[in-house]
Formats: structure tokens, sequence, C-alpha cells
């Protein structure tokens, strides 16, 4: 694309810098050709490439699977409440004394050193579903939690699109400024020569002068946002781009704006996220109610104690059922209710303010691809009209119809017309995959992206029965553990 806007460009030549300067222009670009085609053979980095790069150099996906993991924790740690507790205390006790008997036989010490110790078993009997339902609450906020971190993946792959095209765009522009400059170049030196020898004013060398240095000043702002695109991808993808290859076919987008908003309402993952919220809140308020009423636990003890002065000793044991609660604690167990209410009305608060950011996102991308999607078709009308229009004005200069700022205008539309429709082609994949994003299909599923995924149920299962550290869930845990830490 630059060699031909490079040649395309050279036809003024009959009206500018000669037949020599466009030789010149030709000899580069058949150079340019001849070197690629005989260039060694190297693969180019592809979209899914930087997609793949992007899904497992992420630091926030990482950080969000260990809240996850976090999450999990809460389920066993909730679970463990129903499991029996055992319990232990020791202690020795030093006790000192004097005592005076009355039938005259003088102060006698009262010294002992007694140790003791007890060993309690409890279990929770029945408490009317309290301790249930805060296992269910965390159930319930670890599937919200899972559904968050798919949508920390959408946001993760939707910047690895934008990184890539975003290198793409500047790399393609940095080649158009950079032809644009040579052929300035040439023109330059062109009107120089034909100046000496009086065929045009210093005027027009003035104004060659002026367009090149505007061509120069635009390849350097070009050369800046290539090396801001090339960290920006660097960041994301983890690794400094290579030799990329140009964007794949666009991913296929249904038609039916309403039918993506539905299915949006029903798919996304921050929408689902809210949903399981909601469903823990109304799980919340049960909780609260049901803490408002007695407890029964099942308790066993085993103690001894001996006194190590002596010979004396005693052992017992006692098994027996505990019932208890609280009648009275200043109203703070129904405020507890009152606000767990709350929270249920501001979690379905939230889920009304979602469901209706979806629809407007989804609606949104939609409109940014339909106005990319146009842009691109105007530009590429914009750019063969410019070019005809170039040429026009090239082949009036040569008959001195034209002036040699007009010339320098007509090639600078013609430059703009290919820079838009650089940016059109980027804004143009953004939003499709923007789109993919709004209706929740972005994920590394969705795009069959060839990566190991992070399952999200390996460490539940292990963990949701709070296994003891010596038991064989136990060791199965420690392996996983590691194996993440090694990850």
């Amino acid at each position: 694309m630059a060699c031909d806007v490079l040649l395309g460009a050279s036809g003024m030549m009959n009206f500018g810098i000669g037949q020599r300067a466009a030789r010149a222009v030709r000899t580069s670009c058949l150079a340019l050709g001849v070197t690629l085609a005989t260039a060694p053979f190297a693969v180019a980095d592809t979209l899914a490439d930087a997609l793949v790069g992007a899904y497992t150099h992420s630091g926030l996906l990482e950080q969000n699977r260990a809240l996850l993991r976090a999450a999990d924790e809460d389920v066993a740690a909730a679970g463990a409440a129903l499991e029996p507790v055992l319990r232990w205390s020791a202690s020795i006790t030093q006790s000192l004394g004097r005592a005076r008997s009355l039938a005259g036989l003088g102060v006698q010490s009262n010294d002992s050193l007694v140790a003791s110790g007890q060993l309690i078993a409890e279990l929770l009997v029945y408490d009317f579903g309290a301790t249930s339902l805060g296992v269910e609450v965390a159930k319930e906020s670890v599937l919200a939690t899972r559904q968050s971190l798919i949508g920390i993946e959408q946001q993760v792959l939707l910047r690895g699109v934008q990184a890539y095209m975003g290198v793409i765009e500047a790399v393609e522009f940095v080649s158009l400024r950079r032809n644009n400059e040579s052929v300035l170049t040439q023109e330059l030196r062109a009107a120089r020569n034909r100046f000496e020898v009086g065929e045009v004013t210093r005027t027009d060398v003035a104004l060659a002068e002026a367009q090149l240095a505007q061509a120069r000043s635009g390849l350097a702002s070009a050369q800046g946002n290539l090396a801001i695109a090339i960290e920006e991808y660097r960041n994301v993808i983890g690794r400094k781009p290579g030799r990329l290859s140009p964007p794949p076919r666009l991913p296929k987008i249904s038609g039916d704006i309403n039918a993506s908003k539905a299915l949006a309402v029903r798919q996304h993952p921050e929408m689902r996220a809210v949903q399981h919220q909601v469903k823990a809140a109304e799980l919340a308020i049960k909780r609260a109610e049901a803490q408002k009423r007695p407890t029964v636990r099942l308790q066993g003890t085993l103690s001894a104690s001996e006194n190590l002065d002596s010979s004396n000793f005693s052992t017992g044991a006692s098994i027996g059922l505990n019932a208890g609660g609280t009648l009275y604690q200043g109203g703070a167990r129904s405020s507890a209710v009152r606000r767990a209410q709350a929270q249920r009305d501001a979690q379905r608060g939230n889920l009304h303010v979602v469901r209706h950011n979806i629809q407007q996102n989804v609606g949104i991308a939609y409109a940014q691809l339909s106005s990319a999607r146009a842009s691109l078709e105007a530009s590429e009308r914009q750019i063969r009209a410019a070019r005809i229009a170039f040429r026009g004005v090239r082949e009036e200069a040569t008959l001195g119809a034209r002036t040699t700022l007009d010339v320098l205008d007509a090639e600078q539309a013609l430059l703009d017309a290919e820079a838009s429709r650089i940016s059109a082609q980027t804004l143009l994949y953004n939003a499709a995959y923007a789109v993919l994003s709004a209706t929740g299909q972005l994920t590394a599923t969705g795009l069959r992206l060839p990566v190991q995924q992070y399952d999200v149920t390996e460490y539940y299962n292990l963990v949701k029965d709070s296994p003891t550290a010596k038991s064989k869930q136990g060791a199965q845990l420690d392996r996983v553990l590691k194996r993440l830490q090694k990850d």
C-alpha cells in the first residue's frame, strides 16, 4: 500500500521533479519488492497469537483468580461450623497457704501443685438453618466471583485486540509518512533546480520547503505514536511486537441489535455476577432471621487432675445437650435483619442499573461498528476521488493551469484520505470485538484460543469440605497450590 501511494504521488514528477526523480521512486519500490521476495521466511504474529499472550501474561487475571480462591475458602470456613469442634486445655496451678488449727496443732502448710487437663468435643445439632444458610451465601458469592473473573478475562482480551491493532495502525502511519517525506524531498530538490533556471519563483520553493517540514513533523509524530503503541503491546501481550500479520476476517456478529441485547442480558458475566449477589443477599436475610433463634449443641468433656505433691488424682467425663439463645440485645438482632434487607434492596437496584448499562453498551458498540464501517467505505471512496483529482491537477499543472500550491494541496488530500482509511480500519476491528465484549462472547472459549484455561472448580472442590493438612484431600490441595505458585 505504501508503494502504491508513493508511485501515485510520483505522478507529479511531470510537473515538479521530472523523470529522474520518478525513476528513483520506482527503483526504490522495486528494490523493496525484491527485498521482501528474497527475505528469509519469518512467521508473523497473528491476532490469535497476541490474544494468547495477553491471556497467559495478564497479572490482572492472576490477581482475580487468587480472589476467587479466597472466596472458595469462605465456603470452607462457613461449612466448618457444621463439623465437630475439638478443643483442649491444660493448666498447672501452684497454691500456697498457711492455716492455724483450733486444736492447737500450730500453723499448717496448705501448699499444693495441681496439674489438670480437659478435652472438649462440641457439635452443632440445630440452629434453625443459620449456619447452613451462611454456607449458601458463601457459595453464591463464589459463583458471583467466577463471573467477575470472566468479565476481567473479557477486558484483558479486548485490550489485547486494541494493542494489536494499535501497532498495525502506527506502523502503517509511519510507512505512509515516510513515503510522503521521500516524495516531498525529491520535489523540493526539483523545485530548487527549476528555480535556478528560472522556471519557478522563490515562492514555489518556499511552498515545497513548508510541505516537507510538515511531512517531517508528521513522521516524527507517527514514530512517537508507534513507540507508544509498542509499549502498550509489550505491557498487554508480554513481549515486544515482531512482524504482525494483517488482521484476520472480522468475527461473525449478529445484525439484530435487539437479539444481541437480549443475549447480553442473559449471558453477560457482569449481569450473572449481580444475579448471584442478589441471591446471596436474599439468603443473608433468612440467615439473620435464623440467628435470632436458639441453638442446640452436643458437648462432651474428658477431664483429669492430679496433685503433684501427693498421690491424689481424679478423672471425669460428661456428655450433654446445651441449648441457649439471646433474649434481649438492645435490638441488635432486629437491626441485623433490617440491614440484610436493605443490602438485598441495594443489590436489586444494582441489578436494574447493570441490566440497562449492558443494553446501552451493546447499543453503543453496534453504533460504533456501524460508524466504523461507514467511515471505512467513505474513506475508500475518498481515496479514489482524491487520486483522480490529484492526477487531474497534476496534468493541468503541466499545462500551466495549476500552481505548485494546487498540486501540493491535492497530494495532501490524497495523504489525508489514506490516513483516514488506516484509522477507519482500526476502529472497525476494535468496534467489532467491542460488540463481542458487550454481549459477553469475548472469552478464550468463545474465541477458541489455544490456551490452558484456568479451572475454577478444581480448587473449590478440594477446599469446600475443609480438608485437614494431613488428609489425602489436603495433600492434593498442597500439590495444586504448589503448581499455582510455580505458574
